[in-house]
């Protein structure tokens, strides 16, 4: 390393954020990015550890001591090279990604774990902002042609790796904007939409074609693809929401987190909402059901539009305050965080379950929960059971289900494939062997999502290039493309 003793020499720092009650008032990104020499002098911390484990925390693999060094060095450029030859989007990550490597960081024993997530975005950020990232164009064509369906971070991933593979890559999405949640599941608070924009331009100098408002499916026969494809590539993500089967959920103003979210990214973008469709947390008492990501995501959009109070419910019981390094590390740990949106004044409940909404006129008006006890048996499995008089109502008139996607839309597409599912509903196939991301189709491939289930933008991406790898051996008979 080129500063063996940076880990001694330097105290951690982290980009911060503008105050909550100043980024509440809009909906643009809010963190305050280091100077370049600080960014440096973090890389410097980067200790000369042998064994670098956050090369396995990372989905990736990111090379993440050598791009640090390069930092370090200040040589920008030679790390964008090292940081693009495993990610395509670290822009994304880098922003996005809940930083599992910062976790396996030999740092992080002791608390204090290089600030890898705040590097790459440096890195890439100082890439656009000199214009040195550019199309990599394949210099012979292969004259074959794919099929990608879905324009999330997997699909994105699997088709540059194919274009620059140089096959002819077609991009099919439903919606009217390239990106998938990215485009409209993340909040532009935390990812604003133009980073999509000038990758979709790269891509599309690369030789992609994009074509959007298509659902494959519905408005394109499936089977028209194969027809005209030498192959397809399945990406379109876990889009089946687990919903909460209690009496009362009919009522307006119970909707899906994945309902409200993208229309705010929609006004953000220009668009117009129909008032008969329009969901809004202006003046109202807000609940999200669901302490993950997209909870936090309805939390901070909440705020935004104006709302009265935001609570977050959870149904599985408070993490602890600190994890148990010697149990845990290197892996990802269960601890208590607290996101940006949740700071910004959402109460937070854990180990509840909601047993009934009520409502007036057929409107929401309050929620009835009840405490739960967790309790493990001798086989290790936790069970719950409801707390006897412990009973409580909030008052709502927006509640946002945010308890995540239990597996992809199978009707559509899939149906009509006919291809098969694994015992969670996902489109089967392997990560490993000969036939990885091979479907049960004939020169069908699926990744991302779609066929892992609910996940992280890092391991979408991950899967996208490796089944872009596949899908390259399957045409070629070989592949030049990274694993």
């Amino acid at each position: 390393m080129g500063k063996p003793t940076g880990f001694m020499e330097y105290e951690r720092i982290d980009r911060s954020y503008t105050l909550p009650a100043d980024r509440v008032q809009h909906f643009r990104e809010f963190v305050i990015p280091l100077e370049d020499q600080e960014v440096s002098q973090q890389a410097a911390r980067c200790m000369d550890c042998g064994i670098p484990f956050c090369h396995e925390g990372c989905p990736v693999n990111n090379i993440i001591p050598d791009w640090n060094d390069l930092v370090y060095k200040e040589d920008w450029q030679g790390a964008l090279a090292v940081l693009h030859s495993t990610n395509n989007f670290p822009e994304f990550t880098g922003r996005i990604c809940p930083a599992p490597c910062e976790a396996s960081c030999t740092l992080n024993i002791d608390d204090n774990p290089v600030t890898i997530k705040t590097i790459e975005c440096a890195i890439i950020d100082k890439a656009w902002e000199n214009n040195w990232v550019t199309p990599q164009i394949a210099e012979h064509k292969t004259g074959k042609r794919v099929a990608v369906v879905g324009s999330g971070p997997a699909g994105l991933a699997c088709a540059q790796q194919l274009a620059r593979a140089g096959h002819e890559v077609a991009v099919f999405e439903k919606s009217d904007r390239i990106g998938g949640l990215l485009r409209y599941g993340i909040p532009d608070f935390k990812m604003e939409k133009h980073t999509i924009d000038r990758r979709m331009a790269q891509m599309q100098a690369e030789g992609v074609t994009f074509h959007t408002e298509t659902h494959v499916g519905t408005d394109l026969p499936a089977r028209k693809l194969l027809d005209e494809f030498d192959a397809v590539a399945l990406t379109g993500g876990s889009e089946h929401p687990r919903d909460l089967e209690v009496p009362g959920r009919e009522l307006d103003g119970v909707h899906f987190a994945m309902t409200f979210l993208p229309q705010q990214n929609k006004r953000n973008a220009g668009d117009e909402i129909s008032p008969e469709i329009a969901i809004t947390a202006k003046n109202k008492h807000v609940i999200v059901i669901g302490g993950g990501d997209t909870g936090s995501d309805c939390i901070g959009t909440s705020f935004r539009q104006g709302a009265v109070s935001v609570t977050q419910l959870e149904i599985l019981p408070k993490p602890p305050n600190k994890e148990n390094k010697a149990l845990t590390w290197p892996n990802w740990p269960l601890k208590l965080r607290t996101s940006s949106s949740q700071e910004e004044g959402a109460e937070r409940d854990w180990a509840v379950a909601t047993r009934s909404i009520e409502g007036k006129d057929g409107k929401v008006t309050a929620i009835n929960c009840v405490r739960l006890e967790w309790q493990q048996d001798e086989k290790g499995g936790w069970n719950m059971e409801e707390i006897p008089g412990s009973e409580f109502q909030l008052k709502a008139d927006l509640v946002l289900l945010a308890m995540g996607f239990v597996h992809p839309v199978h009707e559509g597409m899939l149906q009509e494939l006919g291809v098969e599912l694994d015992a969670r509903g996902n489109v089967k196939g392997a990560t490993d062997g000969d036939r990885s991301y091979y479907t049960s189709l004939d020169k069908v491939f699926s990744a991302g999502d779609m066929r892992r289930g609910q996940s992280l933008v890092v391991w979408a991406i991950r899967e996208g290039r490796q089944c872009a790898r596949s899908i390259d051996k399957f045409l070629m008979g070989s592949s030049d493309l990274p694993v």
